[in-house]
C-alpha cells in the first residue's frame, strides 16, 4: 500500500477495513494494455470482481470498459462515468426492465446466454423502437483447471452459454432479426486460471464459427474470450497477461476480429487488503483460535470457495512465537473463518492483521448476517487517502424495513383476568 502504515489507516477508519491501491490498479491495467497492443483491443474490467465507484472511475480514466451482469453494476458503472458504449451486459438471467436500461444507455452490447434471452432481447428492442448490439456466448465444452468446481464455467454441463451445436443456429437467427445488431463471439471458460493453455483452446473453438459464419456472409466483429485470469493468492506469480497474448495473438490478428477481455481478479485482486482487529485468543481443543472483527461476512471466499488468503500482522512480530493458528471471526458458524491451520506470530488482542489478495470477490461479497455492518472501503494513491464508502451504521442495516400499523393479533397474557 506504498507509504501509508496499515495500522494508521486501521486507527483512522477503524476495522474491518477494506484498502485498495489504485497505483497497483494501474500497474495491472496497463500490462494487459501492453501485452495486447497489437490488436485492437478493450480491457472490460469485470465489475462483479469489485463494483466500488472509485475504483470504476479509476478503469474509466485508463481507458477500460466494463463486463457487467446485472441492472446494478450498470447503474455503478454509469454512475462512475463509465462511458456506456464500453459496457458488455453478460449474464444468465437478464430481466426485461434490465434489457431496457441497457438500451436506453446505449451499451456496447448485450452478451446474450440462450435462446430464450435472445428472443425476448429482440422482443424488447422492437418495443422500443431499438436496435440491440448482440455477442452470444459459446459453450465450447472445455474444462478448465480451475481451483474449485463453482469457478468452472465452460463445460457442457455449466449454466452458461450456448453450446456449441445448436451457437451457429442461434447466430444466423440473431443475424437475420430485424432489431438485432449481431456484432460479437463469446466464451469464458472459467476463474482463477493459472495456464494460458485452454485460452487457445477456446480461441480456436470461436474462431471457427466466426470463419463458418462468414463463409455464409455473416462478418462478426469482435471475439470475447472472457477473463479467469489467476494470481497469486499465496504469494506466487500469478497467469502473465504476456505469456496469454504470445499464446493468442499469432491465430487472432489475422482475423482483424477487435478482442475483448473481462479480467476483475488480475485487475484488483492484489490491490486490496482486508485489515481486521484481534479481539481474542482462545485455546480449545488443543487448537489455537485467533478471534478477529472480520469474517465470512467480510470475506466469504474462505468458507465459501476454500480459498486461500495469506494472513500476516502489520507490525514486525519476528520475535513472537509461531504458533499453528485458526483466524476465525465472531460470525455464529462453525465455518466462519478466514484461515486454518496456518502459521503465525502469535498476537495480542488489539493488533490488526492484514489479510492479502482480498481486493476482488470481498466486499462484492459482503452480507449482513447477523446484522453485521458491512465495512468501509479506502482508496490510496501514493500517499493520498479517501475514504471510498463508509461504514455501515445500525440504522442502514434497518433502512427500507417496516413494521405493520394494523392491530395486533392475539391476547396480551397480561390482561388475562
Amino acid at each position: 500500500m506504498g507509504p501509508l502504515p496499515l495500522n494508521e489507516l486501521a486507527e483512522r477508519f477503524d476495522t474491518p477495513l477494506y484498502v485498495y491501491d489504485l497505483q497497483e490498479v494501474d500497474r495491472r491495467c496497463q500490462a494487459f494494455h501492453t501485452a495486447f497492443r497489437d490488436v485492437d483491443f478493450l480491457l472490460a474490467y469485470s465489475v462483479k470482481a469489485n463494483g466500488n465507484l472509485a475504483v470504476l472511475r479509476r478503469l474509466a480514466s485508463l481507458g477500460s470498459g466494463a463486463d457487467i451482469v446485472s441492472g446494478g453494476e450498470l447503474h455503478r458503472c454509469l454512475a462512475a462515468g463509465m462511458p456506456a458504449e464500453r459496457i458488455y451486459f453478460a449474464g444468465v438471467g437478464k430481466r426485461r426492465d434490465e434489457m431496457v436500461a441497457g438500451l436506453e444507455a446505449g451499451i456496447g452490447a448485450f452478451h446474450v446466454e440462450s435462446a430464450g434471452e435472445l428472443s425476448l432481447l429482440g422482443e424488447v428492442a422492437r418495443a422500443s423502437g431499438a436496435t440491440a448490439p448482440v455477442g452470444i456466448r459459446v459453450n465450447p465444452d472445455i474444462l478448465s483447471p480451475t481451483f474449485h468446481e463453482y469457478t468452472r464455467t465452460g463445460h457442457a454441463a455449466s449454466k452458461f452459454g450456448v453450446p456449441m451445436d445448436e451457437a451457429r443456429d442461434l447466430f444466423r437467427w440473431a443475424w437475420k432479426h430485424p432489431s438485432l445488431d449481431l456484432r460479437g463471439a463469446v466464451v469464458h471458460i472459467g476463474s482463477q486460471i493459472l495456464d494460458p493453455a485452454p485460452y487457445l483452446n477456446a480461441q480456436r473453438s470461436i474462431l471457427q464459427i466466426v470463419r463458418d459464419l462468414k463463409s455464409e456472409g455473416i462478418e462478426l466483429e469482435y471475439a470475447d474470450l472472457g477473463g479467469g485470469f489467476g494470481v497469486g493468492y499465496q504469494g506466487d506469480p500469478g497467469l502473465d497477461p504476456g505469456e496469454v497474448a504470445a499464446l493468442l495473438l499469432p491465430e487472432l490478428a489475422p482475423t482483424g476480429l477487435r478482442l475483448l477481455l473481462e479480467p476483475g481478479r488480475s485487475i484488483v485482486g492484489e490491490a486490496g487488503i482486508l485489515l481486521v482487529r484481534v479481539l481474542y485468543v482462545k485455546r480449545s481443543g488443543g487448537k489455537v483460535f485467533v478471534v478477529t472483527d472480520g469474517g465470512m461476512t467480510e470475506l466469504l471466499r474462505p468458507s465459501h470457495y476454500g480459498g486461500f488468503h495469506r494472513v500476516e500482522p502489520v507490525e514486525e512480530a519476528s520475535d513472537r512465537p509461531t504458533e499453528e493458528v485458526d483466524v476465525v471471526g465472531p460470525v455464529c458458524e462453525s465455518g466462519d473463518f478466514l484461515a486454518r491451520e496456518r502459521a503465525l506470530p502469535l498476537p495480542e488482542p488489539g493488533e490488526v492483521l492484514a489479510v492479502r489478495t482480498a481486493g476482488a470477490y470481498g466486499f462484492t461479497m459482503a452480507s449482513n448476517y447477523n446484522s453485521r455492518c458491512r465495512p468501509a472501503e479506502v482508496v490510496v494513491d501514493g500517499t493520498r487517502v479517501h475514504l471510498a464508502r463508509r461504514r455501515e451504521s445500525l440504522d442502514d442495516l434497518i433502512q427500507g424495513e417496516s413494521i405493520p400499523d394494523w392491530p395486533e393479533q392475539g391476547t396480551d397474557p397480561s390482561s388475562a383476568s
